[in-house]
């Protein structure tokens, strides 16, 4: 069985970073439940068969209950993006395993394109420590998703990126050796991490269908 290890990603700013995600999409998960609860009970063996319950989400509540989901996980995202610049370690299918923490990729003309050649002179700073704000350079392993489409060519291995990214939960890999690891998973589109945060929440968007 392979084993599992961490990446070396900076304890507190992780912590930090997924906790405020998880809260916001903690919040968002129970609106219509906290709205259903707040309506007076109704007694269900006087309810005529085919009787609409008194006690039921109108659509409009449903509705409104799923923006203000939304817009709780989109704020989460915008407060947790990260800028990643670093060097692709693993070119996946779905993305694009990067060390992060190469900060001098960030200078012109390098910084015009989000994906630079593996011929660039650049190496991690030294001693760099991520900050809590939002933006700010990410540090360690990290998985990035939704990347931009390329004109031509593709992001491979010893390849850099720099990058915006939104966080989106971990993501676990196999690493050399048979070895597992579990890092910090980020997309690169807004709307996709906001998407992939409200389904991991089981959030639906409301169906008004008969």
């Amino acid at each position: 069985m392979p084993a599992t290890v961490n990446s070396p990603c900076p304890a507190r700013p992780r912590i930090e970073l997924l906790g405020a995600v998880a809260a916001a999409i903690m919040c968002a998960a129970h609106p219509l439940a906290a709205q259903a609860s707040d309506r007076p009970a109704t007694n269900q063996a006087s309810d005529a068969p085919g009787t609409p319950r008194r006690d039921s989400v109108s659509p409009a509540q449903e509705a409104r209950a799923f923006e203000q989901a939304t817009e709780r996980i989109r704020s989460a995202c915008i407060a947790g993006r990260r800028i990643i610049c670093g060097r692709i370690l693993k070119a996946l299918p779905s993305g694009l395993v990067v060390e992060s923490g190469y900060t001098s990729l960030r200078r012109a003309p390098l910084s015009n394109s989000w994906l630079i050649s593996g011929t660039v002179q650049a190496v991690p700073e030294s001693g760099i420590i991520e900050g809590k704000e939002a933006g700010c350079v990410c540090v360690g392993l990290v998985f990035i998703t939704d990347l931009p489409k390329l004109r031509s060519g593709r992001a491979k291995p010893y390849d850099y990126v720099v990058i915006q990214g939104y966080p989106t939960g971990d993501y676990s890999y196999e690493s050399v050796g048979n070895i597992r690891r579990t890092v910090r998973r980020f997309s690169a589109a807004l709307p996709k991490a906001i998407q992939t945060n409200r389904e991991a929440a089981g959030i639906q968007p409301p169906n008004f269908s008969p």
